[in-house]
């Protein structure tokens, strides 16, 4: 089972996440692993190819931005199956893995709004991808629940690796009163902690892998995708011979995404840790749905 990650895996968040999927699956079921990270779009195709030559049984592509080249090289290969984290299309081999990261971003949100001292919040993304730009939705619509006039600045560095840039990035948020910004820009994410830290009463909220320890002092709690688990239970049904071409949908109810507050802290407000609570358990239910943003 193989692995394409667009960026490094030492990037403490997404593709870090992933390649402990990966090795979570060799050590669960005794897999053959195997680790490409990706330059181009161009390697997308031709990594996707050279695995299914070689027979593998699953491929993993990670990230929304590889769906269209598992839509091309799937049917070549039909005896692997090829696997994006986002993305929609579906195929007899080809299979989207989607993560409701909306819905424990819109937690976070309350979260940022409640401890925000100047009424103004930041978000920081890699590149403008769909997912990324639903989750700071849901985080603003969060926000707006718990104070309607609050602001909320947006940027997106143009890339998932330059950390001076996301640092640029936050601190010219802070410059404009940001106290908690919440960040989804990998390893250029990690310039944003720096920032923050540099800084005094702001705070930083981290994503897709827990990164309340990258930065303890000041991180509010992070936005994650417990994607080794997701990733084992792909691989599960495959190694086992059940594998059935859908979208494969992680939500709160499967407990792959949530909000997870820094337990080394004690700034959010015990009401507001209970109202988080109950709503998670009423998302969880279906009893709640975060607000989608307004088609054009």
């Amino acid at each position: 089972m193989a692995l394409l990650t667009p960026g490094p895996i030492s990037d403490q968040a997404w593709n870090s996440s992933a390649y402990q999927g990966l090795l979570r699956i060799r050590d669960s079921i005794g897999a053959e692993v195997s680790h490409i990270q990706t330059r181009t779009p161009a390697e997308f195709d031709e990594n996707f190819r050279q695995y299914g030559a070689k027979g593998f049984s699953l491929v993993i592509g990670h990230g929304f931005e590889f769906q269209d080249a598992a839509q091309r090289v799937g049917p070549e290969y039909p005896q692997t199956v090829f696997a994006t984290t986002g993305g929609s299309g579906v195929g007899p081999n080809i299979v989207p893995m989607s993560f409701a990261f909306d819905e424990p971003s819109y937690l976070a949100g309350i979260a940022a709004a409640t401890v925000s001292k100047t009424g103004v919040l930041g978000t920081i993304g890699g590149t403008e991808l769909p997912p990324v730009r639903a989750s700071f939705h849901a985080f603003a619509e969060g926000a707006r629940s718990v104070n309607p006039g609050i602001t909320v600045l947006g940027a997106y560095i143009g890339n998932w690796e330059d950390a001076g840039a996301g640092k640029e990035q936050a601190l010219a948020q802070i410059a404009r009163r940001a106290d908690v910004i919440f960040q989804n820009a990998d390893a250029a994410g990690l310039g944003v902690f720096q920032a923050v830290r540099e800084s005094k009463g702001v705070w930083v909220i981290g994503a897709n892998a827990d990164q309340n320890g990258l930065a303890p002092a000041v991180t509010l709690g992070s936005v994650v995708i417990d994607l080794p688990h997701a990733f084992l239970l792909l691989a599960r049904e495959v190694h086992e011979g059940r594998f059935e071409p859908r979208v494969h949908r992680f939500d709160t109810a499967s407990d792959v995404v949530r909000w997870t507050p820094n337990p080394a802290l004690s700034v959010i407000p015990a009401a507001t840790a209970a109202r988080i609570d109950s709503l998670r358990a009423r998302i969880a239910a279906g009893e709640f749905r975060v607000p989608e943003p307004a088609t054009p």
